[in-house]
């Protein structure tokens, strides 16, 4: 029985060694507080966004995934810069269209033309008028 009573004691004293280990007792913890993992965006705010910068773009864990509000700024910033680009090609394509209509038609189009004349004076009067007309 006292063999008994000793081993209860034993355990005692080593449990409550291991709790004050643990949980520490006053100013200083056997294990200190683990700092909370913050979102710091690595997204460049003075360039335009690479491939590189979208790949290196990790999220802090929490208890139920990701904190939302992160991940909406991240996806919000990614939405404005890849609406502001599909803009700015819809305006290069629209001026590279007209520059192609200008290269096709060349650049007399739209200068007037004049049914041929059939004599030789009718095509000297023609061709004064059509040079007239069209300033040169």
């Amino acid at each position: 029985m006292v063999l008994f009573l000793f081993l209860v004691v034993a355990l005692v004293v080593v449990v409550g060694a291991v709790t004050l280990a643990v949980v520490g007792g006053g100013e200083r913890a056997a294990l200190p507080d683990v700092p909370a993992e913050r979102f710091t965006d690595p997204l460049p705010p003075d360039r335009a966004l690479r491939r590189a910068d979208v790949e290196a773009l990790r999220f802090p864990l929490t208890v139920r995934g990701y904190r939302m509000v992160e991940v909406d700024d991240a996806l919000g910033r990614l939405a404005a810069e890849l609406a502001e680009r599909d803009a700015h090609i819809a305006e290069l394509e629209a001026a590279l269209a007209g520059a192609q209509a200008t290269a096709v038609g060349g650049p007399g189009l739209f200068l007037k033309t004049h049914a041929p004349a059939t004599t030789p004076q009718d095509q000297e009067t023609t061709k004064d008028a059509v040079e007239e007309e069209n300033g040169q």
